[in-house]
């Protein structure tokens, strides 16, 4: 172990500014390698969840999936740590994980590395942020080959991993540290809590709010409407009008900004039009014949095929409008904002999400048709206003989630920013 005068953090917690370096250390000279094997005993099957961790596998499967190889699993205790050896989209050199919700458990031995700290140098509290901050993926791409893998995992060799050079101040900054972030991790936790509550409670208002199958009326109706009559349950189509997009060569399509923008299928996400310089596409061509294929605000643009076809739908806004719709993304209009956003709510819908899956029997590229869109039946309420109170309801619970999110969004980013500002960077 090494002192190191100018390896100190960016931000420093007052009482420990006069205390120098950070230690320099190698990982292994911290910790130790767990091998117990589960042999005959039971324990609590653990498997990782990209970003939140270790949980059991009937959390994660819905059973156990050990089988005979259980009895090789290795056996970890409470305030150990576990390495899944498997790329993920979040850790593509693998996550470290601190085992904190169970007394002991049991993980895989072909794709798990397992260690124990020395708790007189490093607390565990405190480690486990670095490896949230994916310090060890960072260490561990220049020693992993492209490809190679067995048994599906990366092929990671211990001593690599254990090379990994960490640092750390006393015992006590340790533990300061480590009760802000976890302070943080809370709060960030209390706001998921909230933001699933309120998913939850419009869940549930849309059950309520539209007629059940086989009903005329919904079981929760505003006062005024009560009398109003029966809700009409027709197709979409007789609602909108729907244009499916223009077929542009390939040699017309460039990605000189000065042209028009394209709206492509890969620019429809879940909710939202979505741009970046490796997808925008531009139209660099005369516009006249084109008219009618410019998007206006408030146009609903469905993408037709693809993994995520009829979850991929989005209301054009004003920043997209002018826009040209390519071939394969539909184009719904309505006679007014209200009615176009009401139709949005119920295809941006796990309703409409089951209707394309059940019409979807293609054993190719998924796809959907102009004439299965129009032909998706929803319940519309007799009154115009009735049907704007609804969509002003729900655009008011979805802008409530959506500050939520945001709210959460933040919290994190202010976390990661944290965590840079607390830690010391090592060249």
């Amino acid at each position: 172990m090494s002192k190191e005068d100018k390896l100190v953090p960016k931000q420093r917690f007052n009482e420990f500014k006069n205390d120098g370096g950070w230690n320099l250390n190698h990982l292994g000279a911290v910790v130790k390698e767990i091998n117990e094997k589960t042999g005959s005993n039971r324990f609590t099957l653990l498997s990782i969840t990209s970003g939140i961790g270790l949980v059991s596998q009937l959390e994660k499967f819905g059973r156990e999936i050990a089988g005979e190889s259980y009895k090789n699993y290795y056996v970890i205790n409470k305030g150990d740590f576990a390495y899944n050896k498997s790329s993920t989209k979040l850790y593509p050199e693998g996550e470290i994980a601190l085992l904190e919700t169970f007394e002991n458990g049991a993980v895989p031995n072909s794709i798990f590395t397992c260690f124990r700290v020395n708790k007189s140098e490093i607390l565990p509290n405190f480690l486990k942020y670095p490896f949230i901050n994916n310090v060890h993926g960072k260490w561990l791409k220049k020693f992993i080959s492209v490809g190679a893998r067995a048994n599906g995992a990366l092929q990671v060799n211990t001593k690599d991993l254990f090379t990994l050079p960490i640092s750390y101040p006393s015992l006590t900054e340790q533990q300061k540290i480590a009760d802000c972030l976890s302070s943080l991790d809370d709060l960030i936790t209390a706001e998921n809590e909230k933001l699933g509550a309120l998913k939850k409670h419009k869940k549930g208002l849309m059950q309520q709010l539209f007629p059940a199958e086989g009903e005329k009326v919904p079981k929760l109706r505003f006062p005024e409407f009560k009398i109003s009559g029966d809700w009409e349950f027709a197709p979409i189509g007789i609602k909108i009008d729907l244009l499916s997009g223009y077929a542009f060569k390939s040699h017309e399509i460039s990605d000189n900004v000065t042209g028009t923008r394209l709206v492509r299928g890969i620019n429809v996400t879940e909710g939202r039009i979505r741009h970046s310089i490796e997808i925008d596409r531009y139209f660099l061509g005369s516009l006249e014949k084109l008219g009618k294929f410019k998007v206006q605000k408030n146009d609903l643009v469905i993408a037709m095929d693809g993994s995520k076809v009829g979850k991929n739908t989005a209301l054009v806004t004003a920043s997209d409008e002018g826009g040209l719709l390519v071939q394969r993304v539909a184009r719904l209009r309505a006679d007014s904002e209200s009615l176009i956003k009401y139709i949005f709510h119920q295809v941006n819908s796990v309703k409409f999400h089951s209707y394309v899956d059940r019409i979807n029997t293609s054993s190719g590229i998924p796809h959907i048709s102009s004439e299965q869109i129009k032909s998706f039946q929803i319940h519309f309420p007799p009154l115009d206003d009735e049907l704007q109170k609804i969509e002003s309801f729900i655009t008011y619970l979805n802008s409530e989630i959506s500050e939520q999110t945001k709210k959460i969004n933040e919290l994190k980013l202010h976390k990661k920013g944290l965590m840079q500002q607390l830690f010391p960077t090592i060249n």
